[in-house]
C-alpha cells in the first residue's frame, strides 16, 4: 500500500481547482432570479417544490429542511417547501403503476398550484422525470427553475430559467446545487420577518 500521499493531494487540489473555476466563471444571475421569487412565494405563502435523482434527490430534502426551518430559525416561520424526492412510498408507487418518468410530474400535479416555485436539481438536464416535471410546472403556471450541470440537457432549454453551471463533473454538478441552496438560504435569512 506504498501509495505516494503528494499524488493524493495532487488529485485533492485537482477536485478543489475544478470547483473554484467554475464559482469563479459562474453567472449568478439566475440565482438572484430565483432568491426574489423564493422571498415573494414565502411572503405569499406559496409552495416551492424540489427534485432530483440520485445525489441530487438527497440534495432536494436537504435544502427543503434548510427553506422549511433554516430561514426563519422560528415555529411556523419558515417557507411551505416540499422535496418531491423525500416519499419513497408514493415513488415507488407512482414508478410502478405509471412508470419512473412520472414520480414527481404526478406529485406536482396534485400538490401544485399556479404561483408555486419548482427547483429542478439535476446534473446531465436529460433525465425525462426532470423534463416531465418541467413541463407539468408548465402546464399549471408554476415557474421552474434548474439548476445543471454538463451542457444542461434538454432542461436548459424548456426551464423558465436555467442556472447552468458547464462543468463535466457530476460531484462537482452536485456540489453546486448545494452552495447555490445555501446562497439562498443565508439571503432569505437575511430576509426574514422579524419576529413579534
Amino acid at each position: 500500500m506504498g501509495s505516494n500521499p503528494e499524488m493524493k493531494l495532487d488529485f485533492f487540489a485537482g477536485y478543489s481547482a475544478r470547483l473554484q473555476s467554475v464559482l469563479a466563471n459562474a453567472d449568478w444571475s439566475g440565482v438572484a432570479l430565483l432568491a426574489q421569487d423564493m422571498l415573494n412565494c414565502w411572503q405569499a405563502k406559496q409552495r416551492v417544490f424540489l427534485c432530483g435523482n440520485g445525489g441530487s434527490a438527497g440534495n432536494a430534502i436537504h435544502l427543503a429542511n434548510d427553506f422549511l426551518y433554516g430561514i426563519a430559525k422560528r415555529s411556523g416561520a419558515g417557507m411551505k417547501v416540499m422535496a418531491l424526492s423525500a416519499n419513497s412510498a408514493v415513488m415507488t408507487c407512482l414508478g410502478n403503476d405509471l412508470g419512473y418518468e412520472y414520480i414527481f410530474s404526478e406529485q406536482l400535479a396534485v400538490q401544485a398550484q399556479a404561483g408555486d416555485l419548482l427547483i429542478a436539481l439535476s446534473g446531465s438536464g436529460n433525465s425525462p422525470n426532470i423534463v416531465r416535471t418541467i413541463d407539468q410546472a408548465k402546464a399549471m403556471g408554476v415557474k421552474s427553475y434548474a439548476v445543471l450541470g454538463y451542457t444542461g440537457g434538454k432542461c436548459k432549454d424548456i426551464a423558465d430559467v436555467a442556472i447552468h453551471f458547464p462543468v463535466d463533473d457530476m460531484q462537482i454538478a452536485e456540489d453546486l446545487q448545494l452552495i447555490v441552496g445555501h446562497m439562498l438560504m443565508q439571503w432569505l435569512y437575511s430576509k426574514r420577518p422579524p419576529s413579534n
